[in-house]
Parts: C-alpha cells; structure tokens; sequence
C-alpha cells in the first residue's frame, strides 16, 4: 500500500484566503459589536444630556460658587 503524497501545490494561497475570509468576518462582527454596543448608546447618553442642559444657568451656578477667577459671584464687590 502506497502512502498518499501531502497536496503542497497552492497551499499558501489555499490559507492566505482562508485567513482573509475568517478576519474579515471577524472584524465584521467586532465593529458592529462596538456600534451597537458602545457607540449607539454614547450618543444616546449626550442626546439626553444635551437635551435640557442650560449653559447659561450652569455658568451662573459656577460662577456663584466663586470657581472663576474672572468673574465674581453676585453680591461681592472687588
């Protein structure tokens, strides 16, 4: 009985695509991991901060709470 030769003709080009083919799927499934669950709901978080924030008021409260050094709280005089 004769043993059968291992194949060696395209070997290299047989795994380059197969490498290609399974890290482009996984990078597929890692950026859209990342989107769906990273990225979406970031966003959502700064839609719903921004959604009713008033930098107008926010200063005024920081700048009552003396935390400027170029503008004074109400009330203190230089």
């Amino acid at each position: 009985m004769a043993q059968v030769k291992p194949v060696m003709r395209g070997l290299l080009g047989q795994q380059i695509k197969r490498n290609l083919i399974i890290s482009g799927v996984l990078c597929i499934i890692t950026v859209s991991g990342y989107k769906f669950g990273i990225q979406n709901p970031r966003k959502q978080r700064y839609a719903d901060f921004y959604k009713d924030y008033d930098a107008e008021k926010e200063f005024e409260r920081m700048k009552n709470l003396g935390l400027f050094q170029s503008a004074r709280p109400d009330g203190e005089e230089e």
